[in-house]
């Protein structure tokens, strides 16, 4: 058949065009590998700015600290750095502690901390500036008291960096409602610490400033994603902290970190200020709150916030002031409690450790009833999941554009960034033999439409709601569970979001919870990981196993929670369980 005039072959091309042809695409090839050349090449740039800032804010805190000393050569900083927060208040009131020398005890501690465990991301030296207007707030509930703030919390002139590139070389114009009340009431912020790239995931890593690691165990990890304020304070470089909760972001860690940790109701305490990386996400609601050494300490923390400052400051938060009565109030409680909430099987030493303090509570007097969460695994999946990620993690993987994947995020982050049709696939291929993560990769595909998305909230309602009725009706007061623990090994929590559910329940339903240490793992605890099934026998309840072991000697503690906006009696609760767990270890 006769060829058409269009009709030409490759061989019979113009040479030329042939020449002008490779000519382009290796220009185009040249010009993509020079635009990923200058991409890593801004992205070390601001991770040199950010570890540059850091170093060079330590290095002059160091030199503080120094010069003080030589000018107060016989400050007992050993000892001012073993107060109990009580203790440290009193003799700041009184006078015989100058905030001057507490804030350069602190200073020196968090210091010797940071080299050791890495968990600063800057040292606020605008605190010293701060001593020289302290005797305004001589009033103040935190009078001279040195605090640590995670690295989200906003304060002027300082970037909230979240672990990523693209929030580098924003610096707060402003403190936020937070920072502004603490300093009214005295408090002098003086570090900010370590999180997990992103903010979602509870170990404690990013590009920027690296991997933190837990005081008690340095294979281990502190936790996240208020991971640097668990390790500074639980070694005892910091005295009060405050951080945020999304899905156990102030518990866990000091579950791991074995200090007390408190999560408020959702907006008891102010937001505004705070830097995220899912910000417009409402499903599953974040705090903040405190994290200290004892119960006392959240308490006064808590009492300090709620004051007239902040429901001036930010209309939005419920003007309730602190409730002592309730606090301090004596009466006996009916405590439901749930040693196993069906989806994961806690490790032998949570199980222990919650049934001995179940133990010292019954015989204290108070009442025990049984309480399962109901449906647990479609909380879990279809309300949690599905709700963090309604989006398909688009929000998230957006801010973590630019620049490289923290490791202890990498096994989180590749699913999500699997196309919507082959995690629908691959959970139908998976859910005759591995239910849970079938599930669970469904939900990752999020919400497919605004009305889904409204379906969505109207379950969590729904849910919330039946979660109420079934507590109600058992006429209970508060709930005893385990707690996440021991601290995992490093580079786990990624591979585990499913431990989350002792925790993160309490966020989607938005009740106010807390943790505090009750035991540490013994060596028959370890020994009984060897036998451990989990619920489901699937790859996570084995890599649950790996992830904890190794722990002889970690804290373990025990998680309190009570119904919305009934902060003091939950922390109550929580002094209760502190005091019977001191008395029975004399």
């Amino acid at each position: 058949m006769e060829r058409t005039n269009t009709e030409f072959s490759l061989s019979e091309m113009d040479p030329t065009f042939m020449s002008v042809l490779a000519a382009t695409a290796c220009g185009g090839a040249a010009l993509v590998l020079f635009m990923r050349y200058c991409n890593r090449q801004r992205m070390k740039v601001k991770i040199r700015k950010a570890r540059s800032r850091r170093d060079a804010s330590v290095q002059q805190a160091e030199q503080a600290v120094q010069q003080f000393s030589t000018t107060k050569p016989d400050a007992e900083n050993a000892r001012i750095v073993s107060l109990s927060l009580t203790e440290l208040t009193k003799r700041l009131q009184e006078g015989s502690l100058s905030p001057e020398e507490a804030l350069h005890a602190y200073m020196e501690k968090a210091l010797e901390v940071n080299k050791r465990l890495n968990c600063a991301t800057d040292i606020l030296l605008e605190s010293r500036e701060q001593l020289s207007n302290i005797e305004n707030c001589r009033d103040g509930l935190l009078y001279g008291v040195p605090i640590s703030i995670k690295d989200n919390v906003g304060y002027k002139g300082h970037d909230s960096t979240c672990g990523v590139l693209c929030k580098v070389d924003e610096p707060a114009e402003e403190d936020c409602v937070v920072v502004t009340v603490l300093k009214r009431q005295g408090a002098i912020p003086f570090i900010k610490t370590n999180i997990p790239q992103g903010l979602l995931n509870y170990d404690c890593s990013n590009p920027l400033f690296g991997q933190s690691l837990n005081p008690h165990n340095l294979q281990k990890t502190p936790g996240g994603s208020s991971g640097g304020e668990g390790a500074l304070i639980g070694g005892g470089g910091s005295i009060l902290g405050i951080g945020t909760d999304i899905g156990g972001s102030i518990r866990i860690p000091s579950s791991f970190c074995g200090i007390c940790g408190f999560k408020p109701t959702s907006n008891r305490i102010s937001l505004r200020g705070l830097s995220s990386c899912c910000r417009g996400q409402k499903s599953v609601l974040s705090a903040v709150g405190p994290m200290a050494r004892d119960v006392d300490s959240l308490a006064l923390c808590m009492k300090a916030l709620l004051c007239e400052d902040m429901f001036a400051l930010d209309p939005t938060v419920p003007p309730m002031p602190f409730d002592d009565k309730a606090y301090l109030s004596t009466k006996r409680l009916r405590i439901g409690y749930c040693e196993n909430d069906g989806y994961l099987m806690p490790s032998p030493s949570m199980s222990r450790a919650f049934r001995e303090t179940r133990e010292l509570l019954e015989k204290a007097g108070h009442t025990f009833v049984p309480f399962t969460p109901p449906r647990i695994a479609y909380a879990m999946h279809e309300l949690i999941v599905k709700g963090l990620l309604a989006d398909g993690a688009e929000t998230l993987l957006s801010n973590l554009k630019g620049g490289p994947v923290d490791p202890c995020l990498m096994a989180q982050i590749i699913p999500y960034r699997l196309p919507h049709w082959l995690k629908k696939t691959l959970s139908v291929i998976l859910r005759p033999i591995l239910p849970r993560i079938s599930a669970s990769l469904s939900a990752l595909c999020g919400v497919s439409s605004v009305p889904d998305l409204w379906r969505q909230h109207a379950s969590v309602e729904d849910y919330t709601h039946e979660f109420i009725s079934e507590w109600q009706r058992l006429k209970m007061d508060v709930l005893l569970c385990p707690m996440l623990g021991p601290a995992f090994n490093l580079n786990y929590c990624g591979k585990l979001t499913c431990a989350l559910s002792y925790t993160v329940l309490y966020n989607l339903l938005n009740f106010p919870a807390g943790v505090v240490p009750v035991s540490t793992v013994t060596t028959d605890d370890e020994a009984q990981l060897d036998n451990y099934k989990g619920n489901f026998g699937d790859p996570w309840d084995k890599f649950f196993v790996k992830a904890v072991k190794g722990a002889v000697g970690l804290p373990v503690a025990v998680e309190c929670v009570a119904l919305p906006w009934q902060e003091e009696l939950c922390l109550r609760f929580m002094k209760e369980v502190e005091q019977l767990v001191k008395e029975s270890r004399k």
